[in-house]
């Protein structure tokens, strides 16, 4: 019997309003609807999470998987803190930066077995279901394990994507299901992965060890050629941490701290809220306040991001008052900046969102990182392990160098809101970089602006590439854009291209509202993107 019996109080949409209703909002219709079935079996949000991000690792592994981290942000009824996870692995022991520096890199390449730092993705959901689920972790994992033996429609997506990585991927021993006879399937092409199913049923059955030890382990030792070894792979990566916090349009919003990048978000909005910002989104100095706010604090993202037993500045002290107000004062309301600086220091992603019946919320990142991340399948596991690694630097003494057992900066910057004790949104995005800007624009575009969730997933949004000390404001906007908001922008100093109309690497953006009505709305940038609801 299939794990998706049909649910007639189950809806299918890309935006979504209903009261008493639980949600779960993904890339992937497969993945939400495993998500609300969580719930119709008695679980909740976290449960659903879990479901959600394991059918994205079968059915998007070009975008996340168990090769990959974890971050999560958890909305308990009555609290004023979300619970916080970091389960982001570490470098391992069979390398330093000197031995890579002695290889004539002055970087880690991206591909090679020196990005590849300990997966822990399986540790989160351990952790995480181990201390709030109401279903075993082996039910959660049933509708992947499913999926993957039944076969699912490749997605237009993931053909462009598994087409585009061919050459680097044809060669891995867990290619093979993913390019049934040898080329890259097309869209609607049904694929089937026997690799990924069995080792998911392997932690189903056996927890942690089925992951960390065994075969499994030998094989992501031998992928690293031993950068990664039995005893790097024994440490337990997730860790429950404090999340970092700044009030922000009336809430409260929160997110991820270094290693994470996430509290450029919250630095964002504080300085652009700073600055008085107009309410009017069709107000072009609206966008270019937004563009400055995030330019005048993205910069120093070298310097602050790394792990935070090296991290020069506490979290605490990123999101300063009195800082992002000083911050502020250096914005010209009518000239794009620049930000000269002090010296540094030497120095693909899924995102998905889930509530449940009872008003507990579930802000859930997860990623392999650069697409299918270092390209390295552990053997023929169906794992594909990530690159986040290439997040340290070689810089001698920096506090984000490569060193064996440090985590490394990390793009993953989940959001929560509340109001007080109540859930006032659940935000978040792939992106890599890009993930502080498209959150900033959709928060204050719903905060601030007044939009509904549809419409502020729907506007037209800006992009850059990671702004670097004394550089130019440069962005590309969805051809959707007005017109004369492109002209003002370029004339108050941005150098402005035009892309798509609505481009699926500007998102997907995922968003859950609290209040008694609560809504839900998937990003209409990518075909594959639901929101799926549950009324009682």
């Amino acid at each position: 019997m299939s794990m998706f019996p049909r649910d007639p109080a189950a809806t299918l949409s890309t935006g979504l309003q209903q009261p008493d209703t639980a949600f779960a909002v993904s890339p992937h219709h497969l993945a939400s609807k495993a998500g609300i079935h969580m719930l119709a079996l008695g679980g909740n949000a976290i449960d659903a999470a879990i479901a959600v991000d394991a059918v994205l690792g079968v059915v998007l592994p070009d975008t996340c998987g168990p090769g990959g981290d974890l971050f999560a942000l958890i909305h308990e009824p009555g609290q004023t803190t979300p619970t916080t996870l970091n389960a982001s692995g570490r470098a391992g022991s069979g390398a330093t930066a000197d031995d890579i520096r002695d290889a004539g890199h002055g970087e880690i390449p991206l591909h090679s077995e020196w990005s590849v730092s300990v997966p822990g993705c399986v540790d989160g959901w351990i952790a995480l279901s181990d201390r709030f689920g109401q279903l075993p972790l082996s039910a959660c994992l049933a509708p992947a394990i499913e999926i993957a033996e039944a076969g699912f429609p490749a997605s237009a997506e993931l053909s462009w994507s598994l087409e585009r990585l061919a050459d680097s991927l044809l060669g891995q021993p867990s290619a093979a299901a993913l390019y049934p006879g040898g080329a890259a399937p097309a869209s609607g092409t049904t694929l089937t992965r026997p690799d990924i199913a069995r080792t998911l049923s392997g932690i189903a059955e056996d927890g942690r060890d089925a992951f960390y030890g065994g075969d499994v382990a030998h094989a992501i030792c031998t992928a690293t050629n031993g950068v990664l070894t039995v005893d790097d792979l024994a440490r337990d990566q997730a860790e429950w941490i404090a999340p970092v916090g700044l009030d922000l349009f009336g809430r409260t919003a929160w997110t991820i701290p270094p290693n994470s990048q996430g509290y450029l978000t919250l630095a964002t909005l504080g300085v652009f809220e700073a600055l008085d910002p107009p309410t009017d989104p069709a107000d072009p100095l609206f966008h270019h306040l937004l563009i400055e706010a995030y330019r005048s604090v993205a910069w120093e993202r070298e310097m602050y991001v790394s792990d935070p037993e090296t991290a020069p500045l506490s979290p605490d002290e990123l999101v300063a008052r009195d800082r992002l107000a000083e911050i502020a004062a250096t914005i010209d309301r009518d000239r794009a900046g620049r930000w000269p600086t002090p010296h540094p220091s030497v120095g693909g992603t899924a995102y998905m969102n889930t509530r449940d019946h009872d008003g507990m919320a579930v802000s859930f990142i997860q990623s392999n990182y650069h697409g299918i991340g270092s390209r390295r399948s552990a053997g023929t596991t169906g794992v594909f392990l990530h690159n986040r690694a290439a997040g340290f630097n070689l810089i001698p003494g920096h506090a984000n160098e490569y060193t064996p057992g440090r985590r490394p900066m990390h793009t993953l910057a989940p959001t929560l809101w509340t109001d007080g004790s109540e859930l006032a949104l659940v935000l978040g995005t792939r992106g890599g970089d890009q993930q502080p800007q498209f959150l900033s624009q959709v928060a204050a575009l719903y905060f601030h602006a007044g939009l509904d969730p549809s419409a502020a997933q729907a506007h037209p949004r800006w992009s850059m590439d990671q702004p670097h000390p004394g550089t130019d404001s440069a962005l590309t906007m969805e051809s959707l854009a007005d017109g004369g908001l492109v002209r003002t922008l370029r004339g108050r100093g941005h150098t402005v291209g035009l892309g798509r109309e609505m481009d699926p690497g500007y998102g997907p953006v995922s968003m859950i509202t609290g209040g008694s009505t609560p809504e839900a709305a998937a990003d209409p940038r990518v075909s594959t993107s639901a929101a799926v609801a549950q009324s009682r």
